[in-house]
């Protein structure tokens, strides 16, 4: 199972001080290759087991969330979600697209608490992590 989404597992506390914010992503020149919501749309897949399913929930369309996996898919030349064994058993993630997420996911993590500890030590405030 991936780690829970950095996006989503922001606390709705009320905050005193600075929150960091950090929006990490790859492209090209033709746009996104993998971002924080090429890893919560395989996240989804991965969970609902359909990429309608995953699409719906994160309120895209059936088509646009097709888009973004095949552009992906095509400039990093590998698969990432495949057919279930059956038609009707929907998606599931291909190890490489496991990989990726979980990659990606740890990249993300590794760069932000470097950047909320830089920013400890450099700016004049006091900054908080989102948890």
């Amino acid at each position: 199972m991936l780690n829970p989404d950095p996006v989503t597992s922001i606390k709705s506390a009320t905050r005193i001080g600075p929150t960091m914010r950090i929006h990490l992503w790859f492209e090209t020149s033709g746009g996104v290759v993998f971002g924080l919501g090429r890893l919560q749309l395989l996240r989804q897949v991965e969970r609902c087991g359909s990429l309608k399913a995953a699409a719906e929930s994160l309120g895209m369309s059936y088509r646009g969330a097709w888009g973004k996996i095949k552009a992906t898919e095509e400039v990093i030349g590998q698969k990432l979600i495949e057919r279930a064994a059956s038609r009707r058993a929907g998606y599931h993630l291909t190890q490489y697209g496991l990989g990726i997420a979980k990659s990606f996911d740890e990249w993300f993590r590794e760069v932000e608490s470097y950047a909320l500890s830089k920013s400890r030590e450099l700016l004049p405030f006091s900054l908080e992590k989102y948890e």
